[in-house]
């Protein structure tokens, strides 16, 4: 599988996420950029999720139909012709880091994955359906950033 070298410039990859970006903190989604996408991928799909929530793997972000030729993501915005689809807080789009006060730092691992085909979801897909989905559609690349935040 080859390696989408996911970034960020607000942050480095095992370092922690600005506050702007937590839902205390402002809310938005953090800038990404990575490297080109095989040419026979159909999409791009993003997804953010935090394996150290209390209650098992909690999902903070699922974008779908990025076209293959995008390289990046600005700050707060996403291309019009995406699909941002319902987190584990129930909203569409980006909700960031909100881990338990107290907690020690929780991880916040972006993936970004380069498929043959598009994902097939449910209107309300949980994090292992969402996964199941990209290994249905063939992923092709993956790329990968962690972010750690506390409160």
């Amino acid at each position: 599988m080859v390696d989408l070298k996911l970034r960020s410039p607000a942050f480095g990859d095992q370092g922690p996420i600005p506050d702007r970006f937590s839902r205390q903190g402002g809310n938005v989604s953090p800038p990404l950029a990575w490297s080109q996408a095989p040419g026979d991928a159909a999409e791009l799909l993003l997804v953010c999720e935090d394996p150290d929530a209390p209650r098992g793997t909690f999902l903070h972000w699922l974008v779908t139909g990025i076209d293959p030729a995008t390289s990046s993501l600005t700050e707060g915005q996403v291309p019009d012709n995406v699909r941002q689809w319902p987190n584990g807080f129930g909203n569409n789009g980006w909700s960031g880091p909100q881990p338990p006060a107290g907690d020690p730092p929780h991880h916040y691992i972006l993936q970004l994955h380069a498929l043959a085909r598009p994902a097939q979801l449910p209107p309300q897909p949980s994090v292992e359906q969402v996964h199941n989905a990209i290994e249905t559609a063939e992923p092709l690349a993956r790329g990968t950033l962690t972010g750690t935040y506390t409160r």
